[in-house]
């Protein structure tokens, strides 16, 4: 019972102090075979756990501990033995090794026994002066091995505990002090307090019951006088320290701290670690004396006496089924959460624009992910293509221009020709408005822009088409088609098929214009900043009335490859409307596919490779001729074989 109290108040000051209990095992007073069965399944218990500490209360059990000294797993852990244990010299010597290096709570209060008074009466204290004392008989048999008055009495001792006849007859002038175990220093504090504060309360409720009846005072012995002047005894220390009840019925008292330490000759000594006193300021109870303490454990480290590591920061505590509260796993924070304390039960969600560091124990500012113009080699390239495009379309407009008036260049009608490299100009240069930090006006213009220059060289690239469908009608006698050559016809399909590109533009730009975007979603800690398109029917309307315009020039293309080749370049046109109608029906399910920067990467890529298509295909062959085989750029060559 006493054991059983014990261990409720400690579970409830260790918790109040945050201690987490993992285990409690109670050990039973019964016969060997029960503690045996018992003391198995304990020892599992203790193996399976992961502290290194276990804590020791209540009643004294030395059959348990014979168990406990047998076995070499209980020789690493470290114990803490409360006052009870601690106080019992005898535990100590018995399991040396076991309770080497562990620490011992002993009671502030100590009692000095040698007195006159004391001295004279343990000299005097054996079986022949107080002969109704039993237990002192008993002492004298196991501790001095003295033959009793009572012969079975003798005969039970030595089988049980001698398993021979050694008892022999004393000569009266042994003494208890002569014993070891009774000049502990640390034996029995409990029942010199017990006693000393019982004759204390009955001392003063005697006196003051004699000064107020002057009757006897062994007939005013009253329970409840007792407990009242029980309550109000005060003991003082010889440190000036003052021991007493409190409010609760708990006897006040500090604690002493002792580690247990072993000598190579297997004796146990104590050192005096420090002292805890309750009574102090709640940050100046426990005063250590000495921290160079020789733990048990490896490297001589402090033993670890937790069933779980703490959760540090960036980690939430996760519950156990079956087991301690107290006693968790520790799962790192969920995505876009952090902790900032160690042991946090949950954990705190970042703000929109900030993310979780690698850790998880701050906050930090998301990374922003767009195409910049210092984003990598990327970037660079496409800078490097655009730049060398369009001084390749400058140049090749500057021999267009020198030559302007070469058959070559006006049999294919220049002006259109100067609209179409002025177009793929364009084209190239609208690169530099998908890089960068993408705003809404940017956003506006990317996909406006590119979507009308491209319409506007298509559209030139149709009016050669039919111009040159035009031609060959006219050429023959009599043709109705000869009021149809000549600017207008060009300049009006190129106008019209722009303005019907302008108009949907416009449209688009009127209802649900293209805006800035900031993506939170698709990857974890990054802000895809990005454009978003406002209307997708708007978009594919621009991207749709421009592959209409590609196939329709690629059509009408494929239908004049077959006249005359030195004045037909609707063969350059068939090949430059495939490559741009492959590189843009390739560019929307990778479209469709990406996100972020590589949506920019894709739409960039398919520009400069269909402008580029543009530029070589049409033109390309047309500079060869020009600078390096002049003599075919005259107007004799200008009719295919047959003409000639």
């Amino acid at each position: 019972m006493s054991g059983e109290e014990e261990y409720k108040l400690l579970a409830k000051y260790l918790s109040n102090a945050g201690v987490c209990i993992e285990f409690t095992l109670r050990l039973h007073n019964y016969e060997k075979q029960y503690v045996t069965s018992i003391t198995v399944h304990y020892m599992k218990t203790i193996s399976r756990s992961s502290t290194n500490v276990i804590l020791i209360c209540g009643t004294v059990n030395l059959l348990f501990l014979t168990f406990l000294s047998n076995e070499n797993f209980f020789h690493k852990k470290t114990f803490i033995l409360s006052s009870n244990w601690g106080t019992n010299d005898f535990i100590t010597t018995y399991a040396p090794v076991l309770f080497n290096c562990s620490l011992v709570l002993v009671p502030g209060y100590h009692y000095d026994l040698d007195t006159p008074e004391m001295r004279n009466f343990l000299q005097n204290f054996n079986p022949s002066n107080y002969p109704e004392d039993k237990l002192l008989g008993d002492i004298w048999i196991m501790y001095l091995l003295c033959l009793s008055k009572d012969p079975n009495k003798n005969k039970m001792y030595e089988y049980i505990y001698f398993a021979a006849p050694i008892l022999l007859n004393c000569t009266g002038q042994e003494r208890i002090t002569d014993l070891y175990v009774f000049r502990g220093e640390y034996n029995s504090p409990r029942v010199h307090l017990a006693v000393d504060l019982m004759s204390r309360a009955l001392h003063d409720m005697n006196m003051k019951l004699e000064e107020k009846s002057g009757r006897n005072r062994e007939t005013l012995l009253y329970k409840s006088e007792l407990h009242h002047n029980l309550k109000k005894v005060q003991l003082k220390s010889k440190h000036g320290e003052i021991f007493s009840f409190n409010e609760n019925g708990e006897y006040i008292t500090s604690s002493k701290i002792y580690i247990n330490l072993m000598n190579i000759y297997g004796k146990v000594t104590r050192n005096f670690l420090g002292e805890f006193s309750p009574w102090a300021p709640p940050d100046q109870q426990l005063h250590i004396t000495s921290m160079a303490i020789p733990w048990k454990t490896k490297d001589n480290t402090i033993p670890r006496a937790q069933c779980v590591d703490n959760c540090l920061p960036g980690y939430r505590k996760m519950p156990i089924p079956e087991a301690q509260t107290c006693c968790y796993n520790c799962v790192p924070c969920s995505e876009g959460e952090i902790s900032i304390i160690t042991d946090s039960v949950s954990c705190t969600q970042c703000p929109d624009m900030e993310w979780p560091n690698e850790a998880k124990d701050q906050c930090v500012q998301r990374k922003e992910d767009f195409l910049s113009y210092s984003n990598g080699v990327i970037s660079i390239c496409f800078l490097t293509l655009s730049i060398l495009f369009f001084l390749l379309t400058q140049l090749v407009l500057g021999v267009f221009i020198k030559y302007q008036d070469t058959p070559i260049v006006r049999a294919n009608n220049r002006s259109l020709s100067f609209l179409l490299l002025v177009s793929i100009k364009l084209s190239f240069l609208s690169v530099f408005l998908f890089l960068g930090r993408p705003v809404d006006i940017t956003c506006m213009l990317r996909n406006i822009t590119f979507g009308i220059t491209f319409s506007i060289a298509v559209s030139s690239l149709l009016a050669k088409t039919i111009m040159v469908c035009v031609a060959f009608k006219a050429t023959k006698p009599g043709s109705s088609w000869r009021k149809w050559v000549g600017v207008k016809l060009s300049n009006s399909v190129v106008l019209f098929c722009s303005f019907i590109q302008i108009i949907i533009c416009m449209t688009w730009l009127a209802i649900s214009p293209p805006f800035q975007e900031l993506d939170l979603h698709t990857y974890p800690g990054t802000i895809i900043n990005q454009c978003n398109e406002g209307s997708a029917i708007g978009f594919y309307s621009v991207i749709g009335y421009m592959g209409l315009l590609a196939a329709v020039s690629f059509v009408l293309a494929f239908l004049a490859r077959t006249l005359p080749d030195r004045f037909n370049e609707a063969k350059y046109i068939t090949f430059s409307m495939l490559l741009f109608c492959s590189v843009w029906i390739a560019m929307i399910p990778a479209y469709l596919s990406t996100k972020g920067k590589n949506t920019v990467c894709v739409e960039i890529f398919a520009i400069l490779t269909s402008s580029a298509g543009l530029l070589v295909c049409i033109f390309l062959p047309k500079c060869y001729t020009i600078l390096f085989r002049p003599e075919m750029n005259m107007k004799t060559n200008l009719l295919g074989n047959k003409y000639k």
